[in-house]
């Protein structure tokens, strides 16, 4: 794969006159429209005339010395679950195919364009954000970074968020996570993702899955892309990452549950990581989190996600019900047998979740695990509906725990060049989102050795 710059670089050839936006945006549009690529799957709409009107517009502003910031003309794809003013959203489904069009930009859409970057188009995706996988049966699915030549899943839900930034049809991604689905493709891809601490960036202008889980964040290449991207979506001072040192991190390994099951290749690259880092000077402790193992039977009956989605779908799945993915509409059908008393035990026992694991985690700067249980599997093996079944839960699982405790969490490539894809995550509670970026960006330079 090309080796795309950072947001970082981009500003620099920017300021300088190496490149323009109109450049930018051409190299873009010129890769997703390459037929022997993934751009027919990874985007359901590129807005080929607005971009190119908005990468002029933001040239001429850089001549003249106005540009809202310094990434102004950098273009980035947008998960086809935001509004985008004058545009239908549809969640990747053909449910809301016949929806009108969005009167306004979603807030953090609004956020993105206020800093100059350019809007490329809407990426392919989990129908309405229902699984880690990335599979779409009404768009298609584009393949992830490992094999192409098989064809394995890109990971989910934001799927062609991390598909447009691997293969640079965009330079940052917009996407969103409420079981992982910003870090579980980044993962699968080789590239970064964040979820951000839910209550900083507004779900406004976003279809819902669980209100309760949903957090909007970035799909980038480096940790210092994602930051700046979650500045601006937090609606927060863009301010230089200082990396921290690996020597003197206080990290922890969760035992319970988290290192469950996992895929030979996913195992041995996180021990290898764990021990780079301890021979740079981390100190690392293994650690019971006993409290992990409430989380599986408040979602036996299908969670937040399910109560949650059913609410919001109930009469969209009642009329259209036939045109769901049936993997979606099943999950999302759980939520019905759910009871109001159902639903306010989870939100008790999720408020007793955090703040016991809160307490549990407080003497560390952060919990280290695998992004996901497994490595990518081939799409061709998930057409049975109990393989789908199985890699989908183990993709979901470490992630999820993160959204129960309401923290924040990054996954960083942490294979070698050339083996599988594979992501390792650093976590935090909510709140610690600055800390869990310099961490980040101090071990970025290192796990990968």
């Amino acid at each position: 794969m090309p080796d795309f710059p950072t947001l970082a670089k981009l500003a620099e050839d920017l300021e300088s006159g190496r490149t323009t936006s109109r450049k930018l945006v051409e190299a873009c549009i010129a890769r997703i429209a390459d037929p022997a690529g993934e751009g027919q799957r990874a985007f359901i709409h590129v807005d080929k005339d607005a971009a190119l009107a908005t990468a002029d517009a933001m040239d001429a502003l850089r001549r003249v010395k106005a540009a809202p910031s310094p990434y102004a003309g950098i273009p980035v794809s947008i998960k086809d679950l935001f509004d985008i003013r004058g545009q239908t959203t549809r969640a990747g489904s053909r449910a809301l195919d016949d929806s009108d069009p969005a009167e306004h930009d979603a807030p953090a859409v609004a956020r993105l364009r206020h800093a100059g970057f350019v809007v490329i188009g809407r990426t392919n995706m989990t129908e309405f954000a229902y699984s880690g996988i990335g599979i779409n049966p009404h768009y298609g699915t584009p393949k992830g970074a490992w094999n192409r030549a098989e064809g394995h899943v890109p990971g989910g839900s934001s799927s062609g968020a991390a598909v447009s930034v691997l293969d640079g049809m965009a330079h940052g991604a917009l996407g969103t996570d409420t079981g992982g689905s910003c870090r579980i493709p980044a993962a699968y891809n080789g590239i970064v993702g964040y979820k951000p601490t839910q209550r900083r960036v507004p779900l406004d202008g976003s279809v819902p899955l669980s209100f309760s889980l949903d957090s909007i964040g970035p799909l980038a290449r480096s940790v210092s892309c994602c930051a700046i991207l979650d500045a601006v979506l937090a609606n927060e001072p863009i301010v230089p990452l200082k990396p921290r040192p690996v020597k003197g991190m206080r990290l922890a390994v969760p035992t319970t549950i988290a290192l469950d099951d996992l895929d030979a290749a996913v195992a041995e690259t996180f021990e290898r990581a764990l021990k780079t880092l301890a021979d740079h000077g981390a100190a690392i402790e293994r650690i019971e989190m006993t409290e992990f193992h409430d989380i599986g039977p408040m979602n036996a009956k299908g969670g937040f996600a399910a109560a949650e989605s059913y609410a919001w779908h109930r009469y969209l799945i009642t009329a259209k019900g036939d045109v769901y993915d049936p993997r979606v509409s099943v999950r999302i059908m759980r939520g019905e047998a759910q009871s109001a008393a159902d639903y306010i035990d989870l939100l008790n026992e999720r408020r007793s979740l955090i703040a016991r694991v809160n307490g549990r985690i407080a003497p560390y700067d952060a919990l280290v695990l695998p992004t996901t249980a497994n490595t990518p599997p081939k799409i061709s093996d998930l057409a049975d509906d109990k393989a789908f079944t199985t890699q989908n839960l183990r993709a979901l699982r470490n992630c999820t725990l993160i959204n129960m405790i309401d923290g924040c969490a990054i996954s960083l490539p942490a294979h070698r060049e050339g083996d599988v894809p594979v992501g390792l995550m650093l976590a935090g509670a909510g709140g610690s989102d600055r800390r869990i970026f310099e961490l980040a960006a101090g071990m970025e330079a290192v796990i990968r050795v």
